[in-house]
């Protein structure tokens, strides 16, 4: 029996693992989606929704280099072994920014289970119910769709508080206060 990979603990705090994955899709005129998604698993933000017909390793990168911009750089990044995530590029870059790789082991989704739960929450509530013209609709819907899902949906993990209150909560609270059920 192979033994797997050592993985992180699940998150105990923000910014300590972000999980990032694939969602496919298609438009009404035909043009294929796939939307990479960036989440925290701490406070369940979903940081990004990268929209496109095509997101390949220097794309990744852009989207990782903007986010850690703005909200610092997370310890590891937990992602499935796909070739965007495991390219020497991203690899690299992943070890200039000091960020750890939690990648699960192959055919074990489990393993990125809040990102496999939001991805869920993302197909049912805004790719099955939307039937997008073309990209830029798809874009514009899908991010009005993560705006909802952080600013506006509270969420019963988080004690009804919506991802960005629950953050919120963390500079005012002690962590034990603040910690996700």
């Amino acid at each position: 029996m192979a033994a797997s990979r050592p993985r992180p603990l699940a998150a105990s705090d923000a910014n300590q693992v972000w999980a990032y994955d694939f969602v496919y899709d298609a438009c009404a005129n035909g043009q294929q989606l796939k939307c990479l998604t960036v989440i925290d698993e701490y406070t369940r933000e979903c940081l990004a929704i990268d929209v496109s017909g095509s997101i390949r390793s220097a794309r990744v990168i852009e989207l990782l280099s903007r986010l850690v911009s703005t909200h610092g750089a997370p310890r590891y990044l937990r992602s499935d072994n796909g070739p965007e995530f495991v390219s020497t590029a991203v690899l690299r870059w992943l070890t200039k920014a000091s960020i750890g790789t939690a990648h699960i082991d192959p055919g074990k989704p489990w393993q990125n289970g809040s990102n496999e739960s939001f991805n869920g929450k993302f197909r049912d509530e805004c790719l099955s119910m939307q039937w997008f013209k073309n990209r830029v609709d798809a874009k514009i819907l899908i991010e009005n769709f993560r705006r909802e899902y952080n600013e506006i949906r509270p969420h019963s993990n988080l004690g009804q508080l919506t991802p960005i209150q629950f953050k919120q909560t963390l500079s005012t609270t002690s962590p034990k206060a603040a910690s996700p059920k």
